[in-house]
């Protein structure tokens, strides 16, 4: 079975992510959707509403798994049986920041990481743009699913 993890913090969950879960889907039998949990980390949406924003966008989809973990993501990819990790790629300078995480996720355990190109208007998307945008009371709705327009 082809199974990938999709880690990240999801604060909050944006179409720029779902872009990236939405295409990815045709590739893999089953995709855990991995919130990480940093105690170090402030989020603006509690690791509740960020596992909602999950689920609840993806209720209908069997594949789609929504789990969190702690650690190290290649050992999580490991407990789960997944041996590729989904990465998105909005610039070049993601590229180079991803591709050194996935040579060394690579290196450590064997995990592959398939990259996918953000949707031409989605490149602009990141959940630190939308959290700006929502601390200073902008217009962020056209970023984000409509179960976190709901609820921002």
């Amino acid at each position: 079975m082809r199974k990938a993890v999709f880690p990240g913090s999801f604060d909050p969950l944006t179409l720029g992510h779902t872009d990236v879960i939405d295409r990815a889907l045709p590739l893999f039998e089953e995709i855990i959707l991995a919130i990480g949990t940093n105690s170090d980390k402030n989020y603006m949406f509690s690791l509740e509403e960020r596992l909602h924003f999950l689920k609840e966008t993806y209720k209908d989809i069997p594949k789609v798994k929504v789990m969190t973990y702690k650690g190290l993501t290649v050992d999580f990819c490991k407990e789960q049986g997944a041996d590729f990790l989904l990465r998105g790629l909005r610039s070049v300078q993601d590229l180079e920041f991803e591709k050194a995480i996935g040579q060394t996720n690579y290196k450590m355990a064997g995990i592959d990481t398939v990259f996918l190109i953000c949707s031409s208007g989605h490149s602009h998307i990141s959940s630190t743009v939308v959290r700006d945008v929502i601390r200073h009371g902008g217009d962020y709705e056209f970023m984000v699913p409509d179960v976190v327009r709901k609820k921002a």
